[in-house]
């Protein structure tokens, strides 16, 4: 399997563009599980990494503490925030293979946000799209230049398959 060089640098400009993608979705999260802490603190916990560099224990499971949140909340979108932020503190741990399955790692926290929006306005396809749209206006080089160096994702059958395929895609651009 191919690996691909991933700096200190690269996971910091993930890190900081994950975050900024995943806050726009977790008002979705918080209306309906207003007293659940764990998506936002899994935000915290990357913007932390961003500032110190250090991957922690603590950065995992803060992670994994979102995920749980996602399971738990009764809501598709609040449910897709969730993973969406899940997905943000899990991206100092992408590994260096250039394989589909990093590729998802690096763009599940846009991908999951512009969801969460599309499932809030009830399928409404032109709110993913509208959040594809700023992450891609917002995404920093490094992280361009980091899924240029994996292979490019397939458009797949299902919603989801294509939000990645299309933002795949466009940050290859």
């Amino acid at each position: 399997m191919d690996e691909v060089t991933i700096s200190e640098e690269d996971r910091r400009q993930l890190g900081l563009w994950a975050a900024d993608c995943v806050e726009r979705a977790l008002p979705l999260f918080e209306a309906k599980a207003p007293s659940d802490p764990r998506p936002r603190e899994a935000i915290e916990g990357i913007r932390a990494f961003v500032r110190e560099g250090k991957r922690t224990a603590h950065l995992r499971a803060l992670a994994w503490a979102a995920h749980a949140a996602a399971r738990e909340v009764d809501d598709p979108a609040a449910t897709a925030a969730a993973r969406a932020a899940c997905h943000a503190a899990a991206t100092p741990y992408i590994h260096p293979l250039a394989t589909p399955h990093q590729s998802k790692h690096v763009l599940g926290p846009a991908v999951y946000g512009a969801l969460g929006h599309e499932l809030a306005a009830g399928h409404d396809t032109g709110s993913a799209d509208d959040e594809l749209r700023w992450a891609i206006e917002h995404a920093p080089p490094e992280v361009r230049a980091l899924l240029r160096r994996m292979p490019a994702r397939k458009p797949g059958r299902s919603r989801l398959d294509t939000l990645y395929y299309e933002l795949d895609t466009a940050l290859r651009h």
